[in-house]
């Protein structure tokens, strides 16, 4: 690797939010693919799934539910400490 063991230092001393404003950076220069057509499929999952809530199709539930069903499921899966 060519990076100095000073600079990596030096980025990792950086506040958090710097750090992760560098990582997303890096993370986004890595995929030099474009999907053109993203926008317009996810309107159409946006439309479709508003239709469905609309005419009752589908059920809702808040999503601090949400959010905490899969903290338990995730907590389910860590190995006993």
């Amino acid at each position: 690797m060519s990076i100095p063991a000073e600079k990596v230092a030096e980025v990792l001393a950086l506040p958090m939010q710097d750090r992760a404003y560098l990582a997303r950076q890096l993370i986004a220069s890595l995929d030099d693919t474009v999907d053109a057509d993203a926008e317009t499929q996810w309107q159409e999952v946006i439309d479709r799934r508003s239709r469905e809530i609309e005419e009752g199709n589908v059920s809702c539930r808040p999503v601090e539910q949400v959010v905490q069903d899969i903290r338990d499921k995730l907590h389910a899966r860590r190995p006993p400490s």
